[in-house]
């Protein structure tokens, strides 16, 4: 489905019930909503599911490729309005871990509890926004699918290209399937967001860590930083994944998932 939110066109999905408990899912970078259907797959009827493509991914617009991580938490908030949603539960991994630190920062009132996996609340280091800044060129010079070799070995566990193919082939289709514009667009995005590390402990509504045990781009100790912080944070390691746990195993990152959620009622 399309909605119009701030003058942009977001495509989004929903599953369960109307008068559920919503729970928003936002992707990370490069990839879009279908990352996570091993988890609306899981996810119980009851819960309102709402799944969306970050502006310059999947099926939303592109537009002028000029994006702010502050543009995305507008989009999110805008969607929330658009359904009707006053508060929500709030999922997201890496960049959508960034855009909910940020929103719930902004707006604590809009938010119940958060997922945060695979990300951190520290900005961009010095060298994190150089190599963002080659990453765009690379970008425009060679495009999508040369970015998109590189990036998968970044995201996934070794042993995840040869136990499980369907998940490289599925994020790599997920990566080439958007435009050059919108990539380097959201490179620049992340490169200049802000740090929401100070305001970790003011976050104090329930809060679920995770990240996979071989994460090298958010690792361990930047998860435990989160838990550290918030004030009602619980970390969960998921093993035999990396940066992309949620799709590397599904199976324990949905068992700490569905758990969480059910501690909320």
């Amino acid at each position: 489905m399309q909605a119009e939110i701030n003058d942009h066109a977001l495509n989004y999905i929903l599953k369960g019930a109307d008068d559920g408990l919503p729970v928003v899912f936002i992707h990370g970078f490069p990839f879009s909503h279908r990352m996570w259907d091993p988890q609306l797959a899981a996810l119980p009827i009851k819960y309102r599911a709402i799944a969306y493509d970050v502006r310059g991914h999947g099926q939303s617009g592109v537009g002028e490729g000029q994006y702010t991580l502050e543009l995305f938490v507008d989009d999110l908030l805008g969607l929330l309005d658009y359904l009707d949603v006053s508060q929500a539960v709030v999922c997201g991994l890496s960049m959508g871990g960034y855009i909910t630190l940020r929103a719930v920062e902004r707006h604590p009132e809009r938010f119940l509890a958060m997922i945060l996996c695979d990300t951190r609340s520290e900005a961009d280091t010095n060298e994190a926004r150089i190599k963002r800044a080659a990453t765009i060129q690379i970008v425009r010079s060679y495009g999508a699918p040369a970015f998109a070799e590189d990036f998968l070995k970044a995201v996934l566990a070794p042993h995840t290209f040869e136990s499980q193919p369907d998940v490289v082939e599925m994020v790599r289709a997920m990566i080439i399937s958007n435009t050059s514009l919108g990539i380097c667009g959201t490179l620049l995005a992340l490169a200049a967001r802000t740090d929401t590390t100070p305001s970790l402990t003011s976050m104090d509504l329930p809060a679920l860590v995770l990240v996979g045990e071989q994460d090298a781009l958010t690792p361990i100790d930047a998860a435990q930083r989160l838990q550290d912080h918030l004030p009602q944070a619980q970390l969960s390691i998921i093993p035999d994944s990396a940066h992309l746990s949620n799709l590397e195993n599904p199976a324990a990152f949905n068992m700490a998932l569905l758990s969480f959620l059910d501690s909320l009622e």
